[in-house]
């Protein structure tokens, strides 16, 4: 199996070692903000391979576990051999003193949320910082005692020490998270650590790195032909459009349309990528033999299965009849990576199996070509900028890899899917009139596995109910629910019960991400 590299050229490397935090991507994203490449690796991995990465700086993420526990994770010793500097964040914080003689303790008053940070000595950490700030905190555990050689650099009035240093070496500490955007100096700090305490260069740009990867691929690939599995996302389509300016007609494209797309996607795909760019793509209609293997299913987990089952059993048999393909194609990106890594992991705590890092089924016998594999959503966004794709499919709002399958609660009919399709327009048809969609980050109906009575006119219907449903993230790990205006909820409940007459009710979710998902099912 073949992978592109991350570049030709050596260019300055942040190592972020996760202890599970859930803002983990969010400090790689950060550091990549600033045009230093980063990437992230399980706490536990082999030592060899931080050699071999040679970073110019490490990252200890936050976590969910207490050092005062015992058999917890700690940074590997062969870190503080390198003498290389090192910041710690929140838990990273907390193992970095145990390790080091200091002293941890659980403390009665847990620190969540806001609090203001004061500076009490100075360091090239704090540079251009105010002494006060506000910080975002999210902790149980607080370090007691400094380690031996270490110093105090500041405080809140919850937690003495907040920030500590080493008097002699580039080991740093911080107990709150600079990289959410609740930490009002959190950008500061962190190119503080990349460029006043590393030293790293400026040199990640995806403009540059558009005009790599295609020699990449072209060295790869050279003569051969490619085949990607194009689903109209914004991964699949900005890796289709790399592709095509690398190799042009060598790379063919299948689209398979199962039916559970939402309204008219499946013509916008093709209009895109056929007409418009002029790719090289086969559409396979098979709605009603996806249908057929979901019919009187309604485990959750079960539906997804047989979607993604489906959808590689149709791949293959399009794949087939296709000639002399060497390279199989894939939209994976890095959190893909990042959340299936967990074989990297001594512990193998695997968040989810995604369905583009599982490998390839054995009889295809092609290698593998993933020119995103080491880029952030957003990042790949830009590059789609760059490549010309039509900004109103880059900005789209997620869509889940099973469609509106796992947006109808229970079995999925293709009366139910009609519903929902039409009822997910008109909601998204409203927010776009009203300037709302790009104000929230995702907005998407749900059809309920309920009836409910209503009066239409003078008639009484017994018929669905819909539910709408918005948020606001950062990064899609917490979420609030969208406080949307009501006379635009009435507006689109009014359009939705008279223009559909399958449906008798709308209600709103108000829930937000945790203790709720953002996705229903």
């Amino acid at each position: 199996m073949q992978k592109l590299s991350v570049n030709n050229k050596s260019i300055d490397t942040i190592l972020v070692l996760d202890f599970g935090s859930q803002y983990t991507q969010l400090i790689a994203r950060r550091v990549r903000e600033s045009n230093v490449y980063s990437e992230i690796y399980p706490w536990d991995i082999d030592e060899n391979k931080i050699k071999d990465l040679n970073p110019k700086g490490i990252i200890l993420s936050g976590g969910p576990n207490s050092v005062t526990e015992s058999y917890t994770p700690r940074a590997p010793q062969c870190i503080f051999d390198l003498n290389i500097p090192i910041l710690g964040i929140c838990y990273g914080m907390q193992t970095l003193a145990e390790q080091m003689g200091g002293h941890v303790e659980s403390v009665a008053h847990k620190e969540f949320g806001h609090a203001e940070l004061e500076i009490v000595s100075d360091s090239r950490l704090f540079n251009k910082l105010n002494k006060k700030t506000n910080v975002w905190m999210s902790h149980g555990d607080q370090v007691q005692d400094l380690p031996d050689d270490y110093e105090l650099l500041a405080s809140t009035s919850t937690a003495p020490i907040a920030a500590m240093q080493h008097k002699k070496l580039p080991i740093y500490a911080i107990q709150f998270h600079p990289e959410v955007t609740h930490t009002d100096d959190g950008k500061i700090i962190i190119e503080n650590f990349l460029f006043d305490i590393c030293h790293a260069c400026a040199d990640w740009k995806i403009d540059d790195l558009i005009d790599q990867r295609i020699k990449e691929i072209k060295e790869i690939v050279k003569k051969d032909k490619v085949l990607l599995g194009l689903s109209g996302g914004v991964d699949s389509s900005v890796t289709a459009a790399l592709l095509h300016k690398a190799i042009g007609k060598s790379l063919t494209c299948v689209f398979v349309d199962n039916g559970l797309l939402r309204k008219g996607e499946a013509t916008q795909v093709m209009k895109t990528f056929k007409d418009n760019m002029n790719l090289n793509v086969i559409k396979s209609d098979s709605q009603d033999v996806f249908l057929r293997h979901l019919e009187n299913i309604d485990d959750p987990e079960q539906k997804r299965k047989v979607i993604g089952r489906t959808f590689i059993d149709i791949f293959d048999s399009e794949a087939i009849k296709l000639k002399n393909i060497k390279f199989l194609a894939q939209g994976t990106i890095y959190p893909d990576v990042i959340e299936s890594s967990g074989s990297e992991s001594n512990e193998a705590r695997v968040i989810k199996s995604h369905h583009n890092v599982g490998g390839l089924p054995d009889e295809m016998k092609l290698d593998l070509v993933e020119p995103l594999r080491d880029l952030f959503k957003d990042e790949v966004r830009n590059m789609g900028i760059e490549l010309g794709i039509p900004k109103e499919m880059l900005e789209r709002h997620p869509f889940p890899g099973p469609g509106l399958g796992v947006r109808i609660i229970g079995e999925i009919t293709k009366e139910k899917i009609s519903i929902l399709q039409e009822a997910d327009s008109i909601f998204i048809e409203e927010l776009i009139r009203e300037g709302l969609y790009d104000k929230v980050s995702q907005a998407f109906t749900v059809l309920l596995p309920v009836k409910s009575v209503g009066v239409v006119g003078d008639e009484r219907r017994y018929a669905e109910v819909i539910g709408l449903r918005a948020v606001e993230t950062v990064d899609f790990m917490t979420a609030r629910w969208a406080h949307l205006p009501y006379e635009f909820l009435e507006n689109v409940s009014n359009r939705i019960v008279n223009e559909i007459e399958e449906v008798s009710r709308v209600v709103y979710d108000i829930s937000s991400k945790p203790p709720a998902t953002i996705e229903w099912e």
